[in-house]
């Protein structure tokens, strides 16, 4: 299979992280089309990303989609066989390997101690009886004829260990290939049938938007219509000040970093299994991301009351009691928030200061640098210059930074008490009224 081992560079993750949620937004706020078709650039995205699959033919509504699947799943096939078969090459090279470094090893010994073996009797013989020249030379002679005995043997079991090995290795080797080419060629089947989509992709919509019948509104739904009656309040209803609405703008931005982890784990999971070519940032780079989705989220989820509460009572009371409660127990609310706030700050000015950052922010947030100094000397190297770092990183093999996701998390304590702020007031002016 084509090897596409790729490493995510850290710039790139975070301008994702940002431009992708702006596009998202603007795509959204286009306004609804009522004729409703399919799409052709919508195909030639689902070919190019799960056309592996015939994914894109399901789209359009063909059933010769259902191709895909067989040879797609002789690839998945192929690599783990292909994979048992590795592993058998691996554990039987590794046996090659270790007769072939006691060969090199023994054999010069042995033969070192044969030569040297002749000269040691001589001396055992020219010896005095009973003097210490007899003794040293008895134990040489004895040290040697153990080291010729042991170092035969040992090469006469390597040199069995080779022969035994030599036509399984083969085997083994011939199997991995085997497996191999059967995944390739899949492999090449499944591009030759995504192109020949590509070609007809064109045709392949015209049908499809043949084949579309208008939605005709059942009586239940014109019932709800009629009264008035919505599913769920819109988001926009909550939003009666000016941190509300940036709560709820902060809280569709990180919604839709959902989206990015849907293509990332498709990708991990294609690269993994299908091209046998894991990544060494998928899981971090993503674990990272819900931790700051969820920092963000929380004001949108006070705004919105999609916190846990247990309302059994609260949920009957008139909305001056519920003020009032809501009131009373805000200061164990702001106790939470404000810690937070204030570890989060904590946390990120640390994360910049670490000994191995040597750029000027870090010198700054050591306290090396006074602010005006580190303003003044700032140019575009502290950006570009791959030697520079800022702060810390992570640990593992990518080594992404750290600290932006630290700021993150003062942001999110700061939108959290900006929005217990709001609640406040709003309890407030209930409750002045009622």
């Amino acid at each position: 299979m084509p090897d596409i081992s790729y490493t995510l560079p850290h710039w790139l993750y975070w301008v994702g992280l940002i431009v992708f949620p702006l596009i998202a937004m603007t795509l959204a706020r286009r306004p609804k089309v009522e004729d409703k078709r399919y799409s052709m650039a919508l195909g030639y995205m689902i070919l190019v990303t799960g056309g592996m699959l015939g994914l894109h033919r399901f789209y359009l509504r063909n059933l010769w989609g259902f191709v895909f699947i067989p040879v797609f799943l002789v690839i998945l096939f192929a690599n783990g066989q292909g994979q048992e078969a590795r592993t058998e090459v691996s554990d039987l090279a590794n046996r090659v390997r270790v007769a072939e470094s006691s060969l090199a090893r023994e054999e010069p010994r042995v033969a070192e101690a044969q030569a040297e073996i002749a000269r040691y009797r001589q001396d055992l013989a020219e010896a005095e009886e009973g003097s210490f020249a007899q003794k040293s030379a008895q134990r040489r002679l004895d040290r040697a004829e153990t080291t010729i005995q042991r170092g035969e043997q040992r090469v006469d079991e390597a040199r069995a260990t080779l022969d035994e090995m030599q036509v399984p290795l083969e085997a083994a080797r011939a199997d991995r290939l085997r497996w191999s080419n059967t995944g390739k060629w899949a492999f090449y089947v499944l591009l030759v049938m995504m192109a020949l989509d590509a070609v007809l992709m064109k045709r392949l919509v015209k049908r499809a938007n043949r084949t579309i019948t208008p939605e005709e509104e059942s009586a239940a739904e014109r019932a709800l219509a009629e009264a008035g009656v919505t599913e769920t309040k819109p988001d926009a209803a909550w939003a009666t000040n000016r941190i509300d609405r940036l709560s709820l703008l902060c809280g569709e931005f990180v919604a839709y970093w959902a989206v990015i982890a849907v293509f990332v784990y498709y990708f991990e999971v294609i690269s993994r299994y299908v091209f046998n070519a894991p990544s060494n940032w998928a899981h971090e780079a993503m674990y990272l991301m819900f931790g700051m989705q969820y920092l963000i989220a929380g004001a949108y989820a006070m705004l919105t009351e999609q916190h846990v509460r247990v309302d059994i009572f609260y949920a009957t009371w008139s909305r001056e009691r519920q003020a009032w409660v809501d009131l009373l127990t805000s200061v164990f609310f702001f106790i939470f928030a404000g810690t937070l706030l204030v570890t989060s700050w904590i946390f990120a000015m640390d994360a910049l200061a670490v000994p191995t950052g040597n750029g000027l922010l870090s010198q700054w947030a050591r306290g090396a640098i006074p602010t005006t100094e580190m303003l003044a000397r700032w140019d575009w190297s502290q950006w570009t210059d791959p030697n520079v770092r800022w702060g810390e990183l992570s640990f593992n093999e990518w080594e992404v930074p750290l600290w932006p996701m630290k700021w993150v998390m003062v942001i999110g304590g700061l939108l959290l008490v900006l929005q217990g702020i709001s609640k406040l007031l709003k309890d407030i002016t209930a409750i002045r009224e009622a």
